[in-house]
Formats: C-alpha cells, sequence, structure tokens
C-alpha cells in the first residue's frame, strides 16, 4: 500500500474521530454527574474506533492517534517515515474535523456544551499540569498496551481486534473524562485546541503540551513494556 494512500486513510479516520467523539461531546457535554451525556461521548469515541478499525485498518492499521503511531515505530512495525506521515496526516486530519465542527455548530447556531470544540484541559483536576501529566501517561500507557498485543502478529482474536480497541477507548474514557476530558491522542487535543482558538478561545492552548507530551511518554512506557513482555514470555 503506498504511503500516500496510508496518509489519506489516517486523515479520514482522524477525521472521523474528532467530528464524531468531539462532536458528540459538544452537543451533549460531559459533566460527570449527567451520566447520559458523559457515557454518549465515552462511546462516540470508541464507537468511532471500531469502525473505523474495519474501514480503513486495512490500509494503514488504523492508528489515528500519534500516540499509536509511535508505539508501533518503537515495536519496529513502521518506518520512521512512515510515522511522520502519519502524524502529518492526523494532525491535519484532526483539525479538518474541528473545523467541520465549527462550521455546523456556528452557522447551526447549536451550543457547545464543551465550551471549546471538545478540546482537552486541565478543570477537572484542579488546574493541576502534574495530575493531569499523570493521568494522560497511565490512560494511554493502558491504551496503547492493549493496541500492541491485540495487533501482535502472535495474537489470536480473529476480526474481534477492532471492538476490543474500541472498547477500551470507551473504558479510558469512562474514567478520564471527567479529569483531563480524555486524550490519549496528541492530534486529537490539536485540532479542537487550535480551532478554538482560532475561533476566540485561547484558553485550551494553555495545556495543549500537556496532551501532547504525556500521551507519547505513554506510548514510549507501553511499547517497551510490551517488547520485554513480549521478548521473555517464554
Amino acid at each position: 500500500m503506498t504511503t500516500i494512500k496510508k496518509m489519506i486513510a489516517e486523515f479520514i479516520g482522524t477525521l472521523t474521530l474528532v467530528t464524531l467523539g468531539c462532536g458528540t461531546a459538544m452537543l451533549v457535554g460531559c459533566d460527570a454527574t449527567k451520566g447520559s451525556g458523559y457515557l454518549l461521548t465515552a462511546l462516540a469515541f470508541g464507537l468511532t474506533i471500531v469502525g473505523m478499525a474495519y474501514c480503513v485498518g486495512n490500509i494503514s492499521g488504523c492508528h489515528i492517534n500519534p500516540a499509536v503511531s509511535l508505539g508501533v515505530l518503537i515495536s519496529g512495525g513502521m518506518s520512521i517515515k512512515d510515522f511522520i506521515c502519519y502524524v502529518i496526516s492526523q494532525c491535519l486530519g484532526a483539525f479538518a474535523g474541528a473545523g467541520l465542527l465549527a462550521a455546523i455548530f456556528n452557522l447551526g447556531g447549536v451550543k457547545d456544551m464543551t465550551g471549546g470544540f471538545g478540546s482537552n484541559g486541565l478543570a477537572g483536576v484542579n488546574g493541576s499540569a502534574v495530575a493531569g501529566l499523570i493521568v494522560e501517561v497511565v490512560l494511554t500507557f493502558f491504551f496503547v498496551l492493549t493496541i500492541l498485543g491485540v495487533t501482535s502478529k502472535k495474537a489470536n482474536h480473529g476480526s474481534f481486534g477492532g471492538v476490543v480497541i474500541g472498547f477500551t477507548l470507551v473504558l479510558v474514557h469512562i474514567l478520564g473524562i471527567g479529569l483531563t476530558g480524555t486524550s490519549v491522542n496528541p492530534a486529537r487535543s490539536f485540532g479542537p485546541a487550535l480551532v478554538a482558538a482560532i475561533n476566540g478561545n485561547a484558553a485550551p492552548m494553555s495545556s495543549l503540551w500537556v496532551f501532547i507530551v504525556a500521551p507519547f511518554v505513554g506510548a514510549i512506557l507501553a511499547a517497551l513494556v510490551y517488547k520485554f513482555l513480549e521478548k521473555n514470555k517464554d
């Protein structure tokens, strides 16, 4: 599969994730005391991954997340060139998805219940960058570790890999939404934060670094741990 086709697949996948996941959050809100919106947002992100896994998974692997791509790179599953191309496509897809949401909500006069196009923040941890880093590192670690296990050549999950990965994302969202909004994906955080800034709300940009650094750290740890476990399991 040519690199350009993989890039297009990653662009479409990430655009879809941001549009459906962040769009649901914008529409129903993510208040932990109002469980329906909270759970709907978690399901929106997870089910989108399930759908995209069976849509573009055979083309690009359906990373649609720079942290996942980094984990795959460290595990030896892709080249540095492909990693760079994937990250560029993912960030562009996230920006396009957030831009599409801005058009829909602004032109339609629909209230954004998140206040920032579904962008991530530290309000749930009282503005603590350290707490936010810990949350995102831990959640990304669990998520990427699951992906590496499910997609391993030695795994035997048949056609259910996408379902396992998608519902793992639901689980990390159930814990993380009330704390950081759950990123575990630098592109997913970048797109909405940038569009929010363009629309006059620069607040999400101030903590964006947390949602870039932490997922990458979590992915690195997951890849190293999985390589160790797989190498020494016998």
